[in-house]
């Protein structure tokens, strides 16, 4: 299906397991009004499944679907708008981050960096961009915040009034699309 507006695309490929921890794994793309962005994609971490708005604070992975997009700006650790400008401190507080809507029970769902304390997998529900990863491979912070830097980039050139303010607010026609349901 071609998609119009800004759209992030997550394909859930598998589970991965290394000791006792687990992790969803997938394939992101990126497409502006339908053209996919050969530099906006790669892979991508979250949480196992199976997929459940329903459960509040349930530790899983959101259901496949269609997301709105956000900005954002709430908490300590994550924003979209004035994100921490250090390049030495692996995790230094506000990392960059987007918010997805209506994700039902669930809340403060985000796209954002895998990081420090636990590189293998940074979420509760959100999506940890990266590169390639093996099953038993942790992400790279740097590598990881630059892709989410980027998206954000692409965003901020797509729709700039959503950026103009330090607060919660919809980009116009900008999506997170999730598909599958992997299961081990």
């Amino acid at each position: 299906m071609l998609e119009t507006g800004w759209v992030i695309r997550v394909r859930r490929l598998a589970q991965q397991h290394r000791e006792e921890k687990s992790r969803t794994y997938g394939r992101y793309e990126t497409f502006i009004n339908g053209r996919a962005s050969n530099r906006l994609r790669g892979f991508v971490c979250e949480a196992i499944g199976p997929g459940d708005n329903k459960t509040l604070n349930n530790g899983k992975r959101i259901e496949p679907g269609r997301y709105p997009l956000y900005t954002h700006w709430h908490g300590a650790k994550y924003a979209s708008v004035g994100y921490a400008l250090d390049t030495e401190t692996a995790g230094a507080l506000k990392m960059p981050a987007i918010r997805v809507g209506d994700t039902e029970a669930r809340t403060d769902i985000l796209i954002h960096p895998g990081h420090p304390p636990t590189p293998y997998l940074s979420s509760v529900g959100c999506f940890n961009l990266t590169a390639k990863l093996e099953p038993t491979q942790e992400m790279d912070f740097w590598e990881s915040r630059a892709r989410v830097i980027a998206l954000l980039d692409s965003l901020r050139a797509f729709a700039p009034a959503a950026f103009a303010t330090e607060d919660i607010t919809r980009i116009p026609d900008a999506w997170l699309i999730v598909e599958g349901e992997p299961r081990d």
